[in-house]
């Protein structure tokens, strides 16, 4: 999103579903910043679609989203744009989530709602990519020079840096998130996370990690 924000010619939103998400699961009860989210965000889902199927205020538009926010709604929409599934490889994901949720569930951490909205995809052959974020760190220039040939944009080197600290576009509830985002300035070069892995996640572990290798098969 960051990356994305640097371009004069791209509006970026972030995660405009989250009001709806939580107002319509269990996830209000443990989520931080829920009562200041609810109070500022639409929270009727149909409404946020139509809101982003009518916002032309630049010629690119790049939502950020989590799939499981979208909980059951129509998702034909997503024929309108290139879908993209950024996904990050479990083990490290979760340990970082664990931060800010201490007992996560698959709910939680999305990467069945990824598998079904990859299901949805192909069933009703909607375009779309998977990216996973390493490939991203590994090489930042090169691989955001060819995702944007791959979405059909000119690539752009402001995409490779931004001030630190917050951005207007942030949602409420970056402070609780975003700590990381914050410092920098670019894209940090990868560096396996040193953790020693909580056992209580290890059930989850085991859940999400063929997701993710399925996931897999279809990146760019």
């Amino acid at each position: 999103m960051y990356a994305f924000a640097q371009r004069p010619d791209t509006h970026v939103v972030d995660e405009p579903f989250y009001g709806f998400y939580l107002a319509n699961s269990p996830a209000k009860e443990y989520h931080p910043g829920t009562d200041e989210i609810l109070s500022t965000m639409e929270l009727d889902g149909e409404r946020v679609v139509a809101a982003m199927l009518e916002n032309s205020e630049k010629p690119v538009l790049f939502f950020k989203n989590m799939c499981h926010h979208m909980l059951d709604l129509d998702r034909s929409f997503m024929r309108e744009g290139l879908n993209v599934i950024l996904t990050r490889e479990p083990k490290e994901m979760l340990s970082s989530f664990k931060e800010v949720i201490n007992k996560p569930v698959m709910q939680d951490v999305g990467y069945q709602s990824q598998q079904d909205l990859l299901d949805y995809f192909l069933r009703e052959n909607i375009p779309f990519v998977v990216v996973d974020s390493k490939d991203i760190l590994l090489d930042p220039a090169g691989y955001l020079e060819r995702f944007c040939q791959y979405v059909g944009i000119p690539f752009d080197t402001c995409m490779l840096s931004w001030e630190s600290g917050p951005r207007k576009e942030d949602g409420c509830w970056a402070p609780y998130w975003y700590a990381n985002v914050h410092k920098s300035t670019g894209f940090a070069p990868y560096k396996p996370k040193e953790i020693t892995f909580p056992v209580s996640l290890e059930p989850l572990l085991g859940a999400c990690q063929p997701i993710y290798e399925r996931l897999m098969a279809y990146k760019l």
